[in-house]
């Protein structure tokens, strides 16, 4: 889905004021409500269940998309890395960008499908 890293990537670059985090600053916690996720700008993103690192989200990476296709509470906590600068997308826009970009929502579910698969099985 070259349109969809395309498009991800022209939104990451028109958003003047990304957010700018300390390495080691808790950007959400396990268990918390969520109503956006993120995309890496710059730097790198540890996802930790409980105090495990499950991954570690790089430049261009989405986190915290399960918050906008389910109400559930967070399932992992995200710590910002070293240089780690974010763009927020919040609900309303995410609903705005699926109906503009359908192909948004294959490549969402393709992300967590692959966080599904390394849970359950790690290699």
């Amino acid at each position: 889905m070259p349109e969809v890293k395309t498009y991800l990537e022209a939104l990451m670059a028109l958003d003047e004021t990304p957010l700018k985090l300390d390495p080691g600053q808790v950007i959400f916690r396990e268990g918390e409500p969520g109503h956006e996720m993120f995309i890496v700008r710059t730097g790198s993103v540890d996802l930790k269940v409980r105090d495990t690192v499950v991954e570690t989200v790089g430049l261009g990476g989405v986190f915290g998309e399960m918050a906008l296709v389910d109400p559930a509470p967070r399932s992992a906590s995200a710590v910002a890395g070293p240089g780690c600068t974010l763009v927020l997308v919040e609900e309303r826009s995410f609903n705005d960008l699926l109906r503009r970009v359908p192909g948004l929502g294959l490549e969402i579910m393709r992300v967590m499908a692959r966080r599904l698969r390394r849970a359950t099985h790690p290699l």
